[in-house]
Parts: structure tokens; sequence; C-alpha cells
């Protein structure tokens, strides 16, 4: 995955994340990536950002690429 790629989620909503993204995922679930983010010193994340300025990251595996 490389960073100006749009990508969907792949339904992963849980209850860390703040209502406004959960809000956001469930009517648009398409963003483009933006980034990266290292995790726990081998695992990276992949920073998500949505129509609505809002940003979270994710692992790759909850992802997948729209064409």
């Amino acid at each position: 995955m490389e960073i100006g790629q749009k990508v969907k989620v792949r339904g992963v909503i849980d209850g860390s994340m703040p209502g406004k993204m959960v809000k956001q995922i469930q009517q648009n679930p398409v963003g483009t990536i933006v980034g990266y983010k290292m995790l726990d010193g081998s695992a990276v994340g992949v920073v998500v950002k949505f129509d609505e300025e809002l940003s979270t990251w994710f692992f790759e595996e909850e992802l997948e690429q729209v064409n």
C-alpha cells in the first residue's frame, strides 16, 4: 500500500474509536493513505484520511484497495 492510494476500511469499528470516526466509516469507509505509523517496534500501521478531514491508522489487513 502506498501514500496517495484510495482504500476502503473492511468494517473494523471498535470501542476505542471516537464516535465521529465511527460515523465517518459507517457513512463512507473510503479514504486516502497519507502516511505510516510505527507501532510496537515491529508492526507498521497505515494512516488513512477521510473526507471530513478525519484521519486514523489501521493495520494493512483491515484495508482493501479501491480502484
